[in-house]
């Protein structure tokens, strides 16, 4: 028994039957890895929807935000009367309240002349209300007529308008066939839903958009006075203010646009899906390449069980085989991945990276989808008898 002990000790039996059969370890391998690169590239699109579409919210200064009540979410803002944001300064404790106006629209490319959606940022030139050095220093600027301050990361052909700003020049193009001025750049980026971002006064805001009243706003802006208490803060206002806003905290507000597009898009369920596709393909490969193994060596096992060995040992194998599986095809199908994120944030413009806890994430999956697929293919291993074998 002490023998058996020492053999179970040092002979790597699961690594040596998977790389006895080299064509099959390298299909299993290649199977593993497609798996790996599915998970990475849907967890990676998944997390890139919900960062470019919160990137504005999280540069914000404010304490605490107003919205319509039947708002969903930055690209779909209902309106609220301008009259809250007065009842909102009675409250103890707020100390500004800042009207910002948001909405979609189409432009020409400066440079291509082709439409493209874009969001249109309306706001007080005289108080910030980003954190964006690049905008705060330009606010002047944009209290001139018809002029807007460009997103240098939009998505699109827009590198000679880019040069052009970069040497001081000013770039004209169309908004809704009004004539406007791009005066500077700032860098925030596109999302899934628009192609990039202007930013401009309020009183500009309102000549692109007739349709809308000065009294009709999207956004309120509100700063605690230091010293106050937040939340008793949100309470008073929550009580204070009619039933047609929406209080939220700044936390709140990044919260709300990411459960939009996590409950109620389509496109956050499709990439869930993804990800889940992919650990059962992952799952389906496996098992075929250890059922296979399972399969060719029963008699082996068989012997190994007349020899002694408990099934648990047996077990082992089949688990050793499915965690060296595992580890091997994690690590191209992360390195593939690497290339392809770098590929795909470069022809999106799109906030997509690896990160830590996404590869511990994908690799913790893979070892689970590795030892399911072995768990089921080790079934028939335990029924194994030497005398029907023999």
């Amino acid at each position: 028994m002490g023998i058996l002990k020492q053999l179970q000790r040092r002979t790597p039996l699961g690594w040596l039957q998977l790389s006895h059969e080299k064509s099959r370890l390298l299909v299993a391998l290649s199977g593993i890895a497609f798996a790996d690169l599915l998970m990475f590239m849907q967890l990676g699109f998944q997390t890139a929807l919900y960062d470019s579409n919160t990137r504005l919210h999280r540069s914000l200064r404010s304490d605490i935000v107003l919205i319509g009540s039947q708002t969903r979410n930055l690209q779909r803002m209902s309106t609220f009367s301008r009259r809250r944001l007065y009842q909102a300064m009675d409250i103890p404790g707020v100390k500004s309240a800042e009207a910002m106006y948001v909405s979609n629209m189409i432009w020409k490319n400066p440079q291509t002349r082709r439409d493209t959606e874009i969001l249109v940022i309306g706001l007080n030139p005289d108080k910030p209300a980003f954190d964006f050095p690049e905008v705060n220093q330009q606010l002047p600027e944009i209290k001139l007529p018809d002029t807007v301050l460009f997103d240098r990361a939009s998505r699109g052909n827009y590198q000679q308008t880019i040069a052009q700003l970069e040497l001081g020049k000013t770039v004209k193009t169309e908004v809704e066939g009004r004539t406007v001025t791009i005066s500077g750049l700032f860098k925030l980026g596109a999302s899934f839903s628009a192609d990039g971002t202007i930013i401009t006064s309020d009183q500009n805001f309102l000549r692109l958009f007739p349709h809308q009243l000065a009294s009709s706003v999207n956004v309120g802006l509100i700063e605690v006075q230091p010293g106050f208490d937040q939340k008793h803060v949100v309470a008073a206002l929550k009580a204070r203010l009619k039933d047609d806003v929406k209080v939220l905290t700044h936390a709140e507000f990044i919260q709300f646009e990411n459960d939009f597009w996590r409950v109620n898009s389509p496109i956050g369920f499709i990439f869930s899906i993804g990800v889940s596709m992919g650990f059962v393909v992952g799952v389906i490969l496996v098992y075929q390449v250890l059922s296979t193994d399972v399969n060719a060596h029963v008699r082996e096992y068989a012997t190994f069980k007349a020899m002694g060995y408990r099934n648990y040992y047996l077990l082992g194998v089949v688990f050793e085989e499915a965690v060296i599986l595992a580890v091997l095809g994690f690590i191209p199908g992360i390195t593939v991945s690497f290339g392809l994120y770098h590929l795909t944030g470069i022809a999106t413009n799109l906030p997509i990276y690896m990160t830590a806890i996404r590869a511990l994430q994908v690799l913790v999956l893979t070892i689970i989808m590795c030892t399911l697929s072995g768990a089921i293919a080790t079934r028939k291993l335990q029924a194994a008898d030497p005398a029907d074998m023999f």
